[in-house]
């Protein structure tokens, strides 16, 4: 099976089905009325994983209670739907629930298209992004690995896709490996956003010919793929965000 264009096997599928649609999924409920519930408050259960499924970043003082679908029944409509992200529940029918996994992953999100680099570009490009080619078209094993881990790593940097890559670190890495400035459709050019604080929010290498490589974000629906540079940029605009270029010495 190819999900964004990247194939995928039963295990990861698998996988998949447990971060998205466990048996026991959180909920947000107020803070101290858990045990209303007849629950207790467990934010502890949340592994980085269901934290990216259920969008649970901010918990803002409320508890999380783990519920089955027939539990979460019982929870009134109003704490029901102010919940950050929807809840899925699998089908008695695997492929049924196999189906709305993919469509999951794939809302909203643009196929990699590693498969159309040239073997040119790829030859080209491997002297500056030794492993750029290796990376391309895949999925992480699980969440955390981001867009700077990905860009470093491209460039050499071993072992940085599989971290979730903070700022300080990539910070430094781009004052010791590039230097300001390069043209979007060369190789070797690092497409950095900031916001106006002038934080840096996310990064793509360009890899020549017009294609460049980004990781949309750390969670585990989130591959390494490879886009048009055009592509890449109108997926990682934002509001405020201000696009700054380096180019790998």
């Amino acid at each position: 099976m190819r999900v964004l264009g990247i194939d995928v096997d039963t295990t990861r599928l698998r996988q998949w089905r447990d971060w998205l649609m466990p048996d026991a999924q959180p909920y947000l409920v107020p803070a101290g009325s858990a045990a209303g519930f007849g629950r207790t408050d467990e934010p502890n259960r949340l592994t980085p994983e269901l934290r990216d499924t259920f969008e649970l970043y901010d918990l803002s003082g409320r508890a999380v209670v783990w519920l089955t679908r027939r539990q979460a029944r019982e929870l009134p409509p109003a704490v029901r739907g102010a919940q950050p992200a929807a809840h899925r529940w699998p089908s008695r029918d695997e492929s049924r629930t196999s189906a709305r996994i993919v469509r999951y992953i794939e809302f909203g999100r643009r196929v990699s298209r590693h498969r159309n680099v040239s073997e040119a570009t790829w030859r080209a490009a491997a002297g500056t992004l030794p492993n750029a080619r290796a990376l391309a078209g895949r999925f992480p094993a699980h969440s955390g690995p981001n867009c700077f881990g990905a860009v470093m790593a491209a460039a050499g940097v071993d072992g940085a896709e599989r971290l979730w890559m903070q700022r300080e670190p990539f910070e430094s890495w781009l004052a010791e490996r590039t230097a300001p400035g390069g043209p979007d459709h060369e190789l070797g050019t690092v497409l950095v956003w900031r916001s106006p604080d002038g934080l840096v929010q996310h990064a793509a290498v360009t890899l020549g010919d017009g294609w460049a490589l980004h990781k949309p974000s750390q969670g585990w629906m989130s591959p390494t793929k490879v886009l048009r540079v055009e592509d890449v940029k109108l997926s990682s605009r934002a509001a405020g965000r201000h696009l700054h270029r380096h180019h790998i010495r």
